[in-house]
């Protein structure tokens, strides 16, 4: 009797033992779960939040199959007549050009268009304000992308008081039907906008103070509108609200990071034009014809020198 006695007390003390060992184990890692998810969340955070940069890599694999998918747009675009209009508008430094180069750099010039307009002569002045732009709208097959455009009335010469605002007014005013009159034509509008924050403009502008490949881009324009950010929110702020129509609707990208603004804006462009990739056609190339009696010509040619 003695002998099962013991025998049932070892094995409570044994349980015991075991259970608080459990206890103990669970406290750990409930201490050890915050940690963990901390952990967890930032490396989440790090894949998944848009402020946080973005690797090398990864941006020039993902841009990889985007550029492919804008040369199928492209084919598409001149087998069917498409016409695309693209308007990039937005905040100094906000990267509507690099944006822009990265749209085009592997695409036909004869197709995807880029217009600059610079500031309007004295014989435009005196035109109807989006006179000189009408010039410039894409004809079938083509595609036109305009780094600022007639939006310049509702944004810098609004704010840098180049126009009065009984201008600014009729002008907000009348593009809605103006882009109408397009999208009845069949030209598919697409607007974006590239909002960036004042403390990342801050940065780039500084960067651009002491970059020698950058000077070029920080004019005394840029000087005098980066101290009006207000000015500019509320120009846009109204912009937006005359002119955000379903034909013609405003889109905005946060370009605090470019990697992924790029690839956020290309990628939506892609979705907006119904194009389908054509068929692969099957290409092989033909064969050289043989010499025959040419012969390299012995001319004093000048090379040009090879120091890399």
């Amino acid at each position: 009797m003695a002998k099962k006695k013991n025998k049932r007390e070892r094995h409570e003390a044994e349980a015991q033992a075991s259970a608080g060992a459990g206890h103990a184990g669970t406290a750990a890692e409930a201490e050890a779960a915050p940690a963990a998810e901390a952990e967890t969340g930032s490396a989440v955070k790090a894949e998944t939040d848009p402020a946080a940069k973005m690797k090398r890599k990864e941006y020039e694999q993902q841009m990889r199959i985007l550029h492919g998918e804008l040369v199928a747009m492209q084919e598409w675009v001149k087998d069917t007549g498409a016409k695309i209009c693209i308007v990039f508008e937005g905040r100094d430094t906000a990267g509507k050009g690099g944006t822009i180069k990265r749209i085009t750099e592997r695409v036909s010039p004869r197709v995807f268009r880029v217009v600059a307009l610079p500031a309007p002569s004295e014989r435009e002045k005196s035109q109807m304000y989006i006179q000189r732009y009408i010039p410039h709208f894409p004809a079938a097959g083509e595609v036109v992308i305009f780094d600022r455009s007639w939006y310049n009335r509702a944004g810098v010469e609004r704010v840098m008081g180049f126009c009065t605002p009984q201008e600014t007014n009729r002008f907000l005013e009348l593009v809605p039907g103006v882009e109408k009159a397009m999208a009845e034509d069949g030209i598919l509008l697409l607007k974006y906008w590239l909002e960036v924050s004042p403390a990342e403009q801050t940065r780039r502008l500084k960067g651009r103070i002491n970059d020698p490949r950058k000077i070029w881009k920080l004019t005394d324009m840029d000087l005098k509108s980066y101290s009006r950010w207000y000015d500019y929110s509320r120009a846009r702020d109204a912009m937006f609200a005359a002119t955000d129509t379903a034909w013609a609707p405003w889109w905005v990208a946060h370009a605090d990071v470019k990697m992924r603004a790029r690839l956020n804006i290309i990628s939506h462009l892609l979705s907006q034009v119904p194009y389908k990739p054509l068929a692969h056609r099957d290409i092989k190339l033909p064969r050289r014809q043989p010499p025959g009696n040419y012969k390299e010509p012995d001319l004093p040619l000048r090379h040009i020198p090879t120091p890399f």
